[in-house]
């Protein structure tokens, strides 16, 4: 199956329409889909380096209006259909803990949690259900998405395919240690 899943990303990575396989890929993983755009943006990075901060630019876009998407589903259709979302991906319990601290901590969980490799469609939905500003849910997923996308075609960039092998391992050790960093930034320039 692993096996099939790589062709298939390969193949997408390669053909024609590859960034609007991207920005599919990268909207319905916000909302309801289980891959991460990474499955296509490091091979088409890799591909044509010079395209990085075109792609890191269409994954970040159609991450944030599929957000919205999830968004809307926590908002208004979450006994319908955000409910199963959550429980297809056995996501219930993560869920109702986040839940529980949205409301008070709803862009800040975003911004982080948002650059990990964590299920983005579980962020999105809480959100809406929490009924966090809809300009909070944008920006927030604004900052995260993008600095998500930017310091994986960034790091593809500036190493090459060398680095392939990092990412597709750490890419959480990575998101974590920076946004460990972003937030000791702010609580720096907070204390002066």
């Amino acid at each position: 199956m692993l096996k099939r899943l790589y062709d298939w990303t390969m193949a997408k990575a390669a053909s024609k329409d590859s960034t609007a396989w991207l920005a599919g890929v990268s909207f319905a993983e916000s909302s309801f889909f289980p891959l991460p755009p990474d499955l296509l943006l490091v091979p088409m990075v890799i591909a044509n380096r010079k395209a990085a901060w075109k792609l890191a630019t269409i994954c970040t876009l159609a991450s944030v209006v599929g957000g919205i998407a999830g968004y809307m589903i926590g908002y208004f259709l979450y006994e319908t259909i955000g409910r199963w979302v959550i429980e297809f991906y056995h996501l219930t319990d993560k869920f109702e803990q986040l839940r529980l601290t949205f409301v008070e901590y709803g862009a800040e969980i975003l911004i982080i949690k948002g650059m990990t490799p964590i299920p983005y469609k579980l962020l999105t939905i809480t959100a809406g259900v929490a009924h966090l500003p809809l300009w909070v849910f944008i920006g927030a997923s604004i900052i995260s998405r993008s600095i998500r996308f930017y310091l994986v075609a960034a790091l593809l960039y500036f190493f090459g395919p060398p680095i392939r092998a990092f990412i597709e391992k750490r890419l959480t050790l990575v998101t974590s240690v920076f946004a460990v960093a972003l937030i000791g930034g702010f609580l720096v320039v907070k204390l002066l």
